[in-house]
């Protein structure tokens, strides 16, 4: 049900809601490179630059949530401290639910209102990840003092543009009205314009080189007329008309402009009925629409407010998973410390059980008490060796005292 309110919401929005994240992907854009992002984010994490439609969801784009989704929670991360609150840079392999809740708790502190999911943020693209790294500009911006300005565009003068007729326009344009006031033309021997203007130069110089004097004809009238019988035809000039040519263009306005207004007369009162039945139309949707308003206005307002406790719901559930994680992440942790002390355990057991030490130790004192005797007949013969060298330095002293205090023989006769 909460799946078809959303899809009838779109609905809503128009045909153009779909595009709406390519112009908010285009100013956040221009804002992050107003706060100089590429030095201050980019730089330091080694990423390259942003495109022009990174974050928006489109089957014609390339995507890597992964990419775009730590992309998206670095900048925003960057742009909470920008905005004058401390915040913690996620890491890579941070659980992505606590961190998306952080960020949208710190956007409710700038006064933003969140109402869509967060789990609409875990693709690390689509319009609602534009709208908070959007916001989140917008607060940065304000914290630094800087703001956009509308555009003063220059006033432009309209020069007007003096048109020259040719004297030769002038005239084709007269011979024009003459052909016209004449009839039917006659498409056989026509004679060329450019040739007629050769002629009357060559006639021209021909009169102005003869001297002034009165001219008398000699020709018979008769004759005279049956002559201009006869050339009359080829003294018609005929204009050959060009499509590039100003006049035909104005013609064919003319023409247009008289086939609008005839079809015009016919279509205005289709359209006038036409109008009248939709006029009807709507003033019945509209008491139609205003009935069914009035009649399902308690439905709607429960609707309303079933909506605001479902997203009141989802908050506090969405909270409660941050805390589930997060208390899930300490319970491994200690989970792998007791699996640790177990193992420990279990090697000092078998280590105590195993009777091999013991022997050892049995076999190591046993050893012990043979070396302790072997030392004690060692020490036995030196003491008896030390016995034997000091009695006969004993022995050897008490002789040389006696034979210090032997008598010399005493002289006489038998000497």
């Amino acid at each position: 049900m909460a799946e078809d309110g959303r899809r009838g919401d779109e609905e809503d929005r128009g045909p153009g809601a779909a595009y709406r994240g390519v112009v908010v992907m285009e100013s956040l854009l221009e804002k992050l490179n107003v706060l100089n992002y590429e030095e201050e984010v980019l730089s330091k994490h080694n990423m390259k630059n942003l495109s022009r439609h990174y974050f928006v969801s489109s089957p014609y784009l390339a995507s890597n949530p992964g990419e775009q989704f730590y992309m998206f929670t670095i900048i925003a991360a960057w742009l909470i401290n920008v905005a004058g609150r401390p915040f913690t840079e996620p890491q890579e392999y941070d659980e992505p639910n606590a961190t998306v809740s952080n960020i949208l708790a710190e956007l409710r502190a700038f006064g933003v209102k969140v109402d869509f999911p967060p789990s609409k943020l875990k693709s690390g693209s689509g319009e609602y990840v534009c709208f908070v790294l959007d916001r989140l500009a917008e607060e940065a911006l304000r914290r630094r003092g800087f703001t956009f300005r509308k555009t003063n565009y220059p006033s432009e003068n309209t020069e007007e543009e003096s048109v020259v007729e040719d004297d030769a326009e002038l005239t084709l344009s007269k011979v024009e009205e003459e052909l016209i006031d004449e009839g039917d033309e006659e498409e056989e021997n026509v004679m060329d314009l450019e040739a007629l203007k050769l002629r009357s130069t060559h006639t021209e110089a021909e009169m102005s080189s003869k001297p002034d004097e009165i001219l008398e004809s000699t020709v018979d009238a008769t004759e005279w007329n049956l002559e201009v019988e006869r050339v009359l035809p080829q003294l018609k000039v005929t204009i050959r008309t060009d499509n590039k040519d100003w006049r035909v263009h104005v013609d064919q306005m003319h023409q247009h402009r008289d086939g609008i207004q005839s079809s015009l007369k016919e279509a205005k009162s289709h359209l006038d009925k036409l109008q009248e039945d939709i006029g009807k139309t709507l003033e019945k949707v509209s008491s139609r629409e205003k009935y069914i308003n009035n009649q399902l206005e308690h439905l709607i307002q429960e609707y309303r407010s079933a909506q605001a406790k479902l997203s009141k719901a989802r908050e506090r559930y969405q909270q409660a998973s941050g805390g589930v994680t997060e208390r899930t992440r300490v319970l491994a942790e200690i989970s792998e410390e007791l699996e640790k002390v177990k193992q420990e355990m279990e090697e000092k057991g078998s280590s105590m059980s195993d009777g091999a030490p013991v022997v050892k130790i049995k076999q190591s004192l046993t050893k012990l008490k043979q070396e302790i005797i072997q030392m004690d007949v060692r020490i036995g013969v030196v003491e008896h060796t030390l016995l034997q060298a000091k009695l006969k330095e004993k022995s050897n002293m008490t002789r040389d005292m006696h034979a210090t205090n032997i008598p010399e023989p005493a002289t006489g006769p038998f000497g």
